[in-house]
């Protein structure tokens, strides 16, 4: 299996380039074998890349952002939920990998400390009264997540733009004054 990541060498965000020097160092530390393919010089990787993230991963202008990680064909997802993955100690997990063992995520494993999609631990009991009530909590309480999730990729997004903005305005300003001083000599 080969861990995919689509990463934009020409990127001019500062921001998606410590998004993608975080995911790679992390991969590299943990020794896990992965391909770098890029987006920016490859429309092929591109093009795959954005046909193969999930309609409700996408953000809402249809573009996901690199970094974006997949095994063989099979997504894993963004940075977002690959922080979060390392975060919990599960980032083999989330890239569809045996964790070695050993490793942090292999020991919770075998103390049976599998975290459950609605974020209780697997060897937690539901509560006296929860029933099946519980499970219609878990889904509305999914959907707001999912909502949550979309309006920090909005707002990273927007926050992204004004970053790249700046970064003209600064490079214009600094053209500007090196042509007065050239003018002015």
């Amino acid at each position: 299996m080969v861990i995919k990541v689509f990463l934009a060498t020409s990127s001019g965000s500062t921001a998606i380039k410590k998004k993608q020097q975080d995911v790679v160092a992390f991969l590299e530390a943990l020794k896990v074998e992965y391909a770098q393919l890029d987006i920016a010089c490859n429309e092929q990787n591109r093009m795959w890349m954005r046909q193969n993230v999930p309609e409700e991963k996408k953000p809402s202008n249809g573009i996901p952002l690199p970094p974006q990680i997949f095994n063989e064909e099979s997504y894993c997802g963004d940075y977002e939920t690959f922080f979060d993955a390392k975060e919990d100690n599960a980032v083999y997990s989330f890239l569809g990998l045996a964790a070695p063992p050993g490793s942090k995520e292999a020991m919770q494993a075998d103390e049976g400390q599998h975290i459950v999609e609605n974020g209780t631990h697997a060897d937690e009991s539901n509560e006296e009264g929860a029933g099946d009530d519980s499970i219609g909590h878990a889904e509305e309480d999914g959907e707001q997540e999912e909502e949550d999730l979309q309006s920090e990729e909005e707002e990273e997004l927007r926050q992204l733009e004004d970053e790249e903005e700046a970064d003209v305005e600064e490079e214009g300003e600094e053209f500007l004054e090196e042509t007065r001083e050239e003018v002015a000599e």
